[in-house]
């Protein structure tokens, strides 16, 4: 377990990285678009900022459901700006990364609650990943969908796989650890 926590702050990152990548690429009027039911990017990022406020606000010491988020508030358009919202995504993930920085290995074996359900901290950790990861996938493709040949691909490029490959499997061999220390 000694190497959970700089591993998932490493997939955490990742996630961030990747939803900012997407979020770079759209205009505020992109941002706002609600397609059909779906929701928009903006009411994405405003409910992933809320659920990360409410989870990582004394993480250890209260549920992580807190009395004063409004979730369903959070699936409704938006009436702060791009930039506040985008403030609010910063800080909270400022509060997630702060409040992992900060437990240690013997943390891991408490429990937290959310909604009244006990976790242990690895599992309350990883459920947060897992949505989160959810959502920045709901952006890239939103956001795709959008920009269509203009898509800046964030990882490797349709049909160039093989090159992908041979390019890797021509350089020495690596180790790449989301569990490294950091």
């Amino acid at each position: 377990m000694a190497t959970f926590l700089p591993g998932t702050i490493k997939l955490f990152d990742y996630y961030k990285n990747l939803a900012e990548k997407t979020l770079a690429q759209i205009s505020d009027a992109q941002f706002f678009h609600q397609q059909g039911s779906e929701n928009s990017i903006a009411v994405i990022v405003q409910h992933v900022a809320g659920n990360m406020k409410s989870r990582f606000t004394d993480f250890l010491t209260s549920d992580g459901e807190k009395p004063w988020r409004n979730r369903d508030g959070e699936f409704e358009p938006p009436t702060l700006s791009r930039a506040a919202l985008m403030q609010a995504w910063e800080e909270s993930w400022r509060l997630l990364f702060n409040t992992l920085r900060k437990l240690s290995e013997r943390d891991l074996s408490r429990t937290v609650y959310v909604r009244n359900e006990g976790h242990s901290v690895p599992d309350a950790i990883l459920r947060q990943l897992a949505h989160y990861s959810y959502h920045v996938g709901q952006m890239v493709h939103a956001a795709k969908t959008m920009k269509t040949e203009k898509w800046q691909v964030l990882s490797i490029p349709k049909g160039q796989s093989e090159a992908y490959n041979a390019d890797k499997f021509a350089q020495p061999k690596t180790e790449r650890h989301f569990t490294e220390k950091i």
